[in-house]
């Protein structure tokens, strides 16, 4: 793992993948850190030079005590690849990366080639919903919502097939800083890109789980049919579905990119 210095603050990043491969940047979802790629990371660096890192508020990446914008997360995404040396890339985002890469697409679409949004929304709902869980955050921390968190976000029978899958993703929600789970959550609860996803033309790939109870296939067909020529992929499980379907996401993902 590396570290990237941008004005002040720090992104922890890993890069895998043959030198000179096009690049494929990967976004973690809230609560979550770049490990959360680890199964899929190997089976997408055999055709791409894949570059993860944690977002702000998250993992090792700087967690200043503030209020986040999508347009601040976004921003992180185009320092990392000019501090990379990198030219327009791929880039997937899964829940709150495809977020992020929502925002990209809107309003900087020259740093990308095709983008791929998984298990994510384009409205996350009523700003009351995520008041109550910044509050509960500041108030009680990460650890005290980790279950609940990991409860929405696996299918049915996954934590007795996959127990040591779930307990390191509760391990990183639970890691969490406070300060950066809740300033994140800001920028999600202030998110609304359903009348700019018409502007997109950026190559876009959705992928919805049926399963997914974060964020129901409903809400990811949505962002299918708002963005002219999106394609939309269906996988079976829940919410993480780079980790209950690895090699069914790389697989969706390489199929895409081409």
């Amino acid at each position: 793992m590396s570290v990237l210095e941008i004005a002040g603050e720090h992104f922890r990043f890993d890069v895998q993948g043959p030198e000179g491969a096009p690049p494929l940047v990967l976004a973690h979802s809230l609560g979550t850190t770049l490990e959360l790629f680890d199964a899929v990371t190997p089976l997408l660096a055999s055709r791409f030079r894949v570059v993860r890192y944690d977002l702000r508020g998250h993992g090792e990446s700087t967690a200043p005590d503030a209020v986040h914008g999508m347009g601040d997360l976004g921003r992180d995404f185009i320092n990392l690849v000019e501090g990379l040396k990198l030219g327009p890339v791929h880039f997937c985002g899964l829940s709150l990366g495809g977020m992020v890469g929502q925002w990209l697409v809107i309003h900087a679409p020259k740093r990308l080639k095709r983008i791929v949004l998984s298990n994510t929304t384009a409205y996350a709902g009523p700003p009351r919903v995520w008041e109550a869980r910044i509050k509960a955050v500041r108030r009680t921390g990460t650890d005290h919502i980790a279950d609940a968190v990991i409860d929405s976000w696996f299918s049915s029978g996954v934590k007795a097939r996959m127990p040591e899958t779930v307990a390191r993703v509760r391990e990183m929600i639970a890691a969490t800083p406070a300060v950066g789970y809740a300033a994140t959550s800001c920028a999600m609860r202030d998110m609304d890109f359903r009348a700019a996803l018409h502007k997109v033309t950026t190559p876009t790939l959705v992928i919805v789980s049926d399963e997914d109870r974060s964020t129901p296939p409903e809400w990811g067909e949505a962002v299918a049919q708002g963005i002219p020529g999106a394609q939309l992929a269906r996988l079976p499980g829940g919410h993480l579905s780079c980790l209950e379907q690895s090699e069914a996401f790389a697989k969706t993902v390489l199929d895409f990119l081409g």
